[in-house]
């Protein structure tokens, strides 16, 4: 299935307000009144003085996964290009909304941000109740990056491409299992989006975490398991399972003759993974676009680019803030049709 701040410290001191309003009335009269207000309206000087005060960046999930560690290492790398510290802290719980909602409900100032993934796009069609509106309370900054998820089969299966795969799920509909590990995972969520694509039925078998799923697939209990890329490839080289698709819009670098999921005839369901920034809605859009600027000129940097392809966000994207909010918009859109075809019902 394929396929996404506490108060800022600007204010100068009371008597260095007073002084400025009374020159500006007296000099300039109603045109010197004007400016502080459009500036205050634009964002002024915000752009210019962020960051003054150190900046949380909420991960709704638990440390050390990959989307933990691609956002640890954004935060170092701006940590040392900004003159405050960007610090990651762990807020998990319903399905990354616990993160979310605290995000959104914090002041609009640029010194709290919410870094996610995939599962953003997807909550709003799984929880019936959210203290929180996804899209209207957040504002993306960017999409950083995406990768791929690879459809696995095991050796014993009589199919060795996406054609013969297909052929024999159509022939028996509902007989073979896949892997997932429950609602809302990218292990569900790629799995759907294919069915969905394909037509196909299949029986979803949920495990509490990839191991176990990997070793069903490998023994030949499940007849498909979509995994990310670092895990699923040195599998497939190892010869222990057969790759027959990623679900990305291109190819992977890390094992380029696997054909992607539109090649193999199922264009609907291609899939990423993806990471990005987001921030209370109404945040600066100064502080945004330089935040967005600075993510991008970091993502820059060879060595952080290998980093994460090594993490399986093979593809930098680094997007515009616009560009971020039609990206996310358009995941939000998608996820709503396919869980509602697929039959899930929200929580």
């Amino acid at each position: 299935m394929t396929s996404t701040i506490p108060p800022h410290p600007f204010a100068v001191s009371k008597r260095r307000a007073a002084l400025s309003a009374a020159l500006g009335a007296a000099l300039l009269g109603p045109l010197a009144a004007a400016g502080p207000a459009r500036a205050q309206a634009t964002g002024g000087t915000a752009a210019a003085d962020w960051p003054s005060r150190p900046v949380r960046v909420i991960m709704p999930y638990a440390a050390g996964g990959p989307t933990d560690i691609i956002a640890r290492l954004i935060c170092e790398a701006l940590s040392q290009r900004l003159p405050q510290r960007f610090v990651v802290e762990n807020r998990t719980g319903a399905g990354g909304n616990i993160g979310a909602s605290a995000v959104a409900k914090a002041p609009p100032d640029g010194t709290t941000f919410l870094f996610t993934n995939t599962g953003h796009a997807v909550n709003r069609s799984l929880y019936a109740r959210l203290d929180y509106d996804p899209q209207r309370d957040l504002a993306p900054v960017t999409i950083v990056a995406e990768g791929p998820m690879v459809l696995l089969v095991p050796n014993d299966l009589p199919a060795h491409n996406m054609a013969e795969f297909v052929e024999l799920l159509r022939a028996k509909p509902g007989q073979y299992a896949y892997g997932s590990t429950g609602t809302g995972g990218a292990l569900q969520l790629v799995s759907l989006l294919f069915l969905h694509a394909s037509g196909l039925r299949m029986e979803e078998i949920p495990y509490r975490g990839t191991g176990n799923a990997t070793q069903d697939l490998l023994s030949g209990r499940l007849a498909m398991l979509y995994t990310a890329g670092p895990s699923a490839f040195p599998i497939a080289q190892a010869g222990q399972a057969r790759a027959l698709a990623v679900s990305s819009a291109q190819r992977s670098a890390l094992m380029p003759d696997v054909p992607t999921i539109a090649e193999a005839g199922f264009p609907a369901a291609t899939f990423s993974v993806w990471q990005g920034l987001l921030a209370p809605a109404a945040t600066p859009a100064p502080i945004v676009e330089r935040l967005q600027r600075e993510i991008a000129a970091v993502m820059a940097e060879g060595p952080l680019r290998q980093r994460f392809a090594e993490l399986g966000a093979e593809r930098i994207l680094a997007n515009t803030p616009a560009e971020a909010r039609r990206f996310v918009d358009a995941e939000m859109d998608r996820w709503a049709v396919v869980l509602r075809e697929a039959g899930v019902q929200p929580q």
